[in-house]
């Protein structure tokens, strides 16, 4: 039975896999995959410590930060999908669709989350070309450009209001008749003269050539299509958090993020914590998703410890 089983090989799965190994935990890491979310973008600007990486580069930098920590401290077990985890006498078991199984007294869940997809003609071909699913990261490379925020809520007004501090500007389209953000931050980020946002705006399709150059939507009400010159799209539309495996067993949100006390990133269920973007935190960033990881490392080592 190891000390501690870490689901995730992303930015929250890599910081708790180095600090387990700093503090000679007994950890299995169990990822499908490194990098997470960020992955797949072609420029990261905001990755502290690191001017600009690439997703794929901050992929491999992340495990070869961990190959270099491990030691004999933290095993990986590499390409394998976490499907379930249960209460055993001593701790818990967690098991992979594989077909393995791994014993450990506590659990760090950072399985991170996956972004809704817009399912549209050009998306998945101008995906990263043009288009993103991340202004923080991705955002800059659009300065003094035209660009549309596809969504309603309030992270797609946040997304909106982060833009507007580099973009000429921003058109927020949303497809049903009301937003779903709060009143006072729509209110806010609608003063700005370079935003502007439209309702019942249904997206038709991604128009471009080598990349992103257009975008065409439906006016609900009139039924009019209408065209857009515009060089960026944001996608704003929701996260699918990668939570299934603890459904029935954790305490989770309306759309299954896990619930955690922010001060230590414990769960409902002693012995396992989470952090990073399969929680309910307030705010989902890289930098964010690590620091929550070594924070709920600080207190799996004191559970295991000294209480």
């Amino acid at each position: 039975m190891k000390d501690l089983i870490i689901i995730g090989g992303g930015p929250a799965g890599v910081a708790a896999g180095v600090y387990a190994a700093r503090k000679q935990l007994k950890t299995t890491l169990i990822t499908k995959e490194w990098g997470g979310q960020s992955s797949v973008s072609t420029d990261i600007q905001n990755w502290v410590g690191t001017i600009s990486i690439s997703g794929d580069d901050l992929a491999k930098a992340l495990k070869a930060h961990l190959d270099a920590y491990k030691g004999e401290y933290v095993e990986v077990s590499d390409g394998a999908l976490v499907n379930k985890i249960e209460k055993s006498a001593d701790g818990f078991i967690v098991g992979t669709e594989d077909g393995k199984s791994f014993e450990g007294k506590t659990v760090l869940i950072c399985a991170g989350a996956d972004r809704k997809k817009l399912d549209v003609p050009g998306a998945a071909e101008f995906d990263q070309k043009g288009l993103t699913y991340c202004a923080s990261c991705d955002g800059p490379l659009f300065a003094n450009q035209d660009v549309v925020v596809i969504g309603g809520g309030n992270a797609a007004f946040e997304t909106a209001a982060q833009l507007l501090a580099y973009t000429k500007s921003v058109t927020l389209l949303n497809r049903s008749p009301q937003f779903k953000a709060d009143p006072v931050t729509v209110e806010k980020v609608l003063k700005n003269p370079k935003m502007k946002a439209l309702l019942n705006a249904e997206t038709v399709e991604i128009k471009g050539d080598k990349f992103v150059n257009g975008l065409i939507y439906k006016d609900k009400e009139s039924a009019d299509i209408k065209n857009l010159t515009i060089t960026g799209v944001f996608v704003e539309i929701g996260l699918v958090p990668n939570t299934s495996f603890v459904e029935g067993l954790l305490e989770m949100d309306k759309i299954n993020r896990i619930k955690v006390n922010g001060k230590n990133q414990q769960t409902s269920l002693s012995g396992i914590w989470a952090a990073g973007d399969c929680t309910d935190e307030l705010y989902h960033q890289n930098n964010i998703a690590a620091g929550d990881a070594v924070k709920a490392l600080e207190d799996i080592y004191n559970h295991l410890h000294t209480r």
